[in-house]
Parts: C-alpha cells; structure tokens; sequence
C-alpha cells in the first residue's frame, strides 16, 4: 500500500502555474520596469571612460567613508579589474547589486518596521525569514525563470527574495533597541506614532539599519553571481563561462574582481554605518 504523501511540491507548482497564468500582466510590468532600469544605469555607467568612473567612485567612497585608505583601495581594485578586461561585467554587476537591494530595501524596510511596532506581525515575517535564511540560494532560482524567464530581471527577483531577510532583521531590531525610558519620554510630551517613529526610533536605529543594508548588498552580491545559471551576466556570468569552458584562469580572475568590489561595498557601508553612530 502506497503511503500517504503530502502534496508540498505539487502545491507549489500549482501555485506558481496560477501566478504565472492570472498575473502575468505583474510580472511583465515589473519585468519591463527592472528592465529598463538596469539598461539605463549600465548605459549611464559605460557613457563614462572606465578612469572617470573610477574616481567618480573613488570620491563617493570617501565622501561616504571619510578615509583616504578606502578611496584608495578603490581605485587601485577598480583599476586593476579594467586592467583584466573585465569593465563592462563589473559594471553590470554594480548595477544589478543596486537595483537588487534598493527593491529590497524598499520592501525590506516597512515590514521591518512593521514587525517592529505590530507584536502580531513580528509573529508572522520573523518565521517567514528563518525558512528564507535557511533554504539553498539555488532554489530561489526556480520560481525566477517561470515567473521572468532567463536573464536579468529573474536574476533580480531572485537576488531579492535571498538579500532581503537582513534588512528586515536589523530594521526591527534597531527599532526595538531604541531605550523605553526614550519611548515613554516622547508618549509623555504628546508625540504621535509617526513623529515618534520619525523623529525619535529611526534616528536612533540608523546604525544597525545600515548594517542591515551592508549585509544586504554582500548577499546581493553573492546571489547575482549565482544568479548567472539563469541568464545574469556580469561577473558571475564570466564565473560560469570559466566553469563551461574550463578555462581557470578567467575564473581566478572574475573571482578576484568579485572580491574588490565585495570589499569596496563592505568597507564604504561600514564606515558610513560608523559616521552615523558617531554623529
């Protein structure tokens, strides 16, 4: 006799096929979107020689970390992945990471603060990010290709879904963080929930905020990279032809490219994450 078995996989795909069938007309209007924004911030990028995008990078980097030893890093790390012929993948790459986590972002932020202010809500998302924090990135790639098929904009949705978590995580918890005896302070003099909020808990939470946005983009990064089986190109896509092709030392080379701009993105937020602490 046959065991019984819960249908879990078949409910999936019977929902994904009912997306895909009724909400087609989404999907296509946040695939021409995303699409059109990824072209633009890649054409606006490649219309500057590759040494004025350097610095121009170069100065955001110190603008928002206030050290020289960063803007320095900055342009000796880009200069040499233009030096490795691997520009205009970097470039792709920068783009997609920020569109990925600016959506993220975008989400991430009211249901962070929503979990933070609403017990009931806490209850729901915050079980929802243990199961997205712990399933394989690889399968976020599955719902991706039915719902946007190959390419870019399936690369974003599911370097969304997989970035997000953190952002949620870390807003609430800054929230949260913000002294009660501050809270009770702010109730006294007649504030309300949104002067609260935005004079008082967002402010104060700005630190660990950021630092969700920094873990943000590196899981970003690292997804846009696997991302690369379904049709991202950039780094990744440079990665996964090295793989195809056997050709190491064009891996070794994407893979050292990864790394600068993992480094740049990580060291730039965590010291504008710093002057926010300290200001």
């Amino acid at each position: 006799m046959e065991h019984l078995r819960i249908p879990i996989g078949k409910t999936i795909e019977l929902t994904i096929d009912f997306i895909t069938e009724h909400f087609s007309f989404a999907t296509k209007a946040f695939a021409d979107v995303t699409e059109t924004g990824i072209s633009f911030l890649v054409d606006t990028m490649m219309f500057f020689p590759p040494w004025v995008l350097i610095f121009i990078f170069a100065a955001i980097a110190f603008f928002l970390s206030r050290r020289k030893s960063i803007a320095a890093f900055t342009v000796l790390g880009l200069a040499l992945i233009w030096n490795m012929g691997l520009w205009a993948p970097t470039v792709s790459t920068i783009a997609l990471v920020l569109i990925s986590t600016l959506i993220a972002m975008l989400i991430g932020l009211p249901l962070g603060i929503l979990s933070a202010l609403n017990s009931t809500a806490y209850r729901i998302i915050m079980p929802i990010l243990d199961v997205m924090q712990t399933m394989p990135a690889f399968v976020y790639l599955i719902p991706a290709i039915p719902f946007f098929g190959l390419g870019p904009v399936g690369a974003i949705f599911s370097t969304v879904i997989f970035s997000m978590p953190p952002a949620i995580r870390l807003t609430c918890l800054g929230i949260k963080q913000v002294p009660v005896e501050l809270v009770e302070a702010a109730d006294s003099f007649g504030s309300t929930r949104s002067q609260k909020l935005f004079k008082l808990q967002l402010p104060m939470a700005t630190p660990t905020i950021m630092a969700g946005i920094n873990q943000t983009i590196m899981l970003a990064l690292s997804m846009v990279v696997i991302a690369a089986m379904i049709g991202a190109k950039g780094l990744g896509g440079e990665v996964w032809k090295a793989i195809q092709r056997l050709e190491p030392d064009k891996g070794f080379e994407a893979g050292i490219a990864i790394v600068i701009v993992a480094i740049i993105l990580d060291r730039i937020m965590q010291k504008a994450g710093a002057g926010q602490k300290t200001a």
